[in-house]
């Protein structure tokens, strides 16, 4: 296998959905701006990105190593292709919705596929850590273009301008980019198939079998517990900023970048830190940042005047202090993953991302949900104030999930542990 091509190919493939899934916030400003939705009803396409994701990978991961990573991820790139040429050819917040829904069912095909051949490219622990994160911090770099790229086509000055859909044809001819560069990569995917010969019905409960295991069930609740935090503040930071920071629509996204550079930098950064440094005093500290960030900046957001000529330099302090609290947020994700596959088998790592996926899927959809609600019927600083409450419940299951990776460390099999 040709590593460095498939890792660039992951890279970018990771990129391209990246600003598809975490377009849903600057989505959601621009659909209640044209379509004249509630904010309730808008926080739907959260939904219809990430339930997918959890049924998608429900029904497929236990046996996507018979199926192909290498097809999958092509399988998922041409869907995305389509949706993406459907939106300005058939607007409307319908297809809106299908548009993510395509990017749900793709994205399951695609983060299961690609998390697994890490594990076959990887050689050991701390070399797997590294990948995650640089991994991952591809993948906020698109985030952070996507702010930017989306931004362009926003025209602040019409609120119901259709011109924001433009983008489209963009993010269609970068998929299509990469479906070919995919389609002409090599893979060796011959250690991704279980050793023993099972059936596709063994294969799904074995998939299910992890989940009841103390080490997977805290792993699986921390990891929860971490994308809804992540995305209530992703989702509904551009709307934030241009509700209570009264911030220009356009303005308002690009922003939003600052909370994305933050996620991609400390994400990159962390790639090399965690091949040096013992990954649980990490999360701890980054855990505790995020809580001071949150008590510090939020204060600050309140009575903020609206001022026509807002600009960089004149923007209240809040918008610029807050999405700090990226930084913090970036390394416990791929931290936490990364620690939880390595200790696994190769052959199980499709599996465990589905379940992985799927509960991340649940994590963001009621984060969004519930911020949406909370953001609507009460204020914005009560929606970002709650983060509070899980940030302190992952410290709490981050102490179990280190404790149950010690046993397994400290002589124990974790393959033996969790098949």
């Amino acid at each position: 296998m040709k590593n460095q091509r498939v890792l660039y190919i992951l890279f970018l493939i990771y990129f391209n959905f990246a600003i598809l899934l975490n377009s849903v916030g600057t989505v959601i400003l621009q659909v209640i701006n044209n379509y004249e939705v509630s904010k309730s009803a808008a926080s739907v396409l959260e939904g219809f990105k990430d339930l997918p994701i959890a049924v998608v990978s429900f029904l497929v991961a236990s046996f996507l190593p018979r199926l192909g990573y290498k097809r999958a991820m092509l399988t998922g790139l041409a869907i995305v292709t389509v949706a993406c040429l459907a939106m300005p050819m058939a607007p409307g917040f319908l297809t809106t919705k299908l548009l993510f829904l395509s990017v749900g069912v793709s994205f399951a095909l695609v983060k299961v596929s690609v998390y697994s051949t890490l594990g076959l490219i990887a050689q050991d622990r701390r070399q797997h850590a590294g990948i995650m994160n640089t991994l991952e911090g591809f993948f906020m770099v698109g985030v952070l273009c996507a702010y930017w790229v989306f931004s362009f086509f926003i025209d602040s000055a019409n609120p119901k301008s259709q011109s924001w859909l433009h983008v489209y044809w963009v993010l269609a001819a970068l998929c299509a980019l990469t479906f070919v560069l995919l389609l002409t990569t090599e893979f060796d995917e011959h250690l991704a198939v279980a050793p023993e010969q099972r059936s596709l019905a063994q294969d799904f409960a074995a998939m299910l079998k992890l989940f009841f295991k103390p080490l997977v069930c805290v792993f699986i609740i921390t990891a929860f517990l971490y994308v809804l935090i992540e995305q209530s503040v992703g989702t509904w930071l551009p709307t934030f900023n241009n509700e209570i920071l009264k911030l220009p629509a356009a303005m308002s996204v690009q922003v939003t970048s600052i909370f994305a550079a933050c996620l991609a930098l400390g994400r990159l950064s962390a790639g090399v830190l965690m091949r040096r440094m013992n990954w649980y005093p990490v999360m701890n500290v980054c855990l505790v940042g995020m809580g001071v960030i949150v008590l510090v900046a939020l204060p600050l957001t309140h009575d903020v005047a609206l001022d026509p000529n807002v600009s960089w330099g004149s923007a209240p302090l809040a918008a610029f202090l807050f999405p700090l609290i990226g930084l913090f947020m970036a390394p416990v994700y791929p931290g936490i993953n990364s620690v939880m596959l390595s200790s696994l088998p190769k052959h199980q790592h499709s599996a465990m991302t589905g379940l992985l996926v799927i509960f991340s899927a649940l994590g963001g959809t009621t984060g969004s949900l519930i911020t949406g609600y909370v953001f609507g019927a009460f204020s914005g600083h009560t929606a970002f104030y709650l983060t509070l409450v899980p940030i302190s419940v992952v410290l709490v299951t981050l102490y179990f999930f280190k404790r149950a990776v010690d046993g397994t460390d400290d002589g124990l099999n974790a393959s033996a542990i969790i098949s």
